[in-house]
């Protein structure tokens, strides 16, 4: 396994039906939970959305800024599936395309006539922002599900190709899913329950390793010690980061 669409596909093929991401967000009581099915359909519309769409290509740049949330391992199943490399805000530089939230849209809109900025408003079941976006702006919510539920790459990432960048250091698809295979957050087949922005450095192996060992998290969003300890239950975790 070296590239994210070879892991994909393997948990497709061991157990499409198992759940692979459950989000809670306590602030507004929302839950959702998507199987590898339905995750493996959300990147493949979302990699129509960055490639066809917005014209995106193998060795672009992906700049995603977005807080925990169950979008974040979509896009970054999109990403490496068209073959983009994926930077944080903080060392964006120059990327090819934005992925932002809400709280983005203020350090993003004013880019959106020299590159895509895709917001996201994080609402459930990923609708579209209630109130209209800054010009050039677009809203995730609204684009992506024109996408088709099936996505090849014209020209498909390889192993080599980088995954993501900390600190000016790349990190190449096959380093990321070797060391997420080796990763000891939790056992094969295994449910991490964690706190962590998967979509950010510090957080990555959080949703690595679950897909690549057979497993599952749950991202948990706005709750307090006595809830998260509830939740850890109710949901079966056998494994907690950090």
């Amino acid at each position: 396994m070296t590239t994210f669409t070879d892991v994909l596909a393997r948990q497709l093929r061991a157990d499409s039906a198992r759940p692979l991401i459950t989000f809670y967000d306590e602030a507004t009581g929302e839950r959702v939970e998507l199987s590898v099915t339905t995750y493996a359909n959300w990147v493949a519309k979302t990699a129509g959305l960055l490639a066809d769409e917005h014209e995106l290509e193998r060795g672009g740049v992906l700049c995603l800024d977005l807080p925990t949330h169950w979008l974040g391992p979509v896009f970054l199943g999109a990403a490496w599936t068209v073959g983009l490399t994926v930077v944080g805000p903080d060392e964006a530089g120059t990327p090819d395309a934005v992925v932002c939230g809400p709280d983005g849209l203020e350090r993003w809109a004013p880019y959106a006539g020299s590159m895509p900025v895709l917001a996201c408003a994080l609402l459930p079941l990923g609708v579209r922002f209630a109130d209209p976006l800054p010009a050039g702006v677009h809203d995730v919510g609204i684009e992506v599900w024109s996408q088709p539920d099936a996505f090849g790459a014209w020209d498909p990432p390889i192993g080599e190709d980088a995954a993501y960048v900390v600190d000016g250091v790349p990190t190449t698809q096959q380093q990321l899913w070797s060391a997420a295979a080796a990763g000891s957050l939790l056992t094969d087949g295994g449910r991490l329950l964690t706190e962590a922005n998967p979509a950010s450095p510090p957080g990555l192996a959080t949703f690595a390793e679950p897909l690549t060992k057979g497993g599952s998290v749950v991202l948990v969003v706005h709750s307090g010690p006595g809830r998260l300890e509830a939740i850890e239950t109710a949901e079966r975790a056998t494994a907690r980061f950090p």
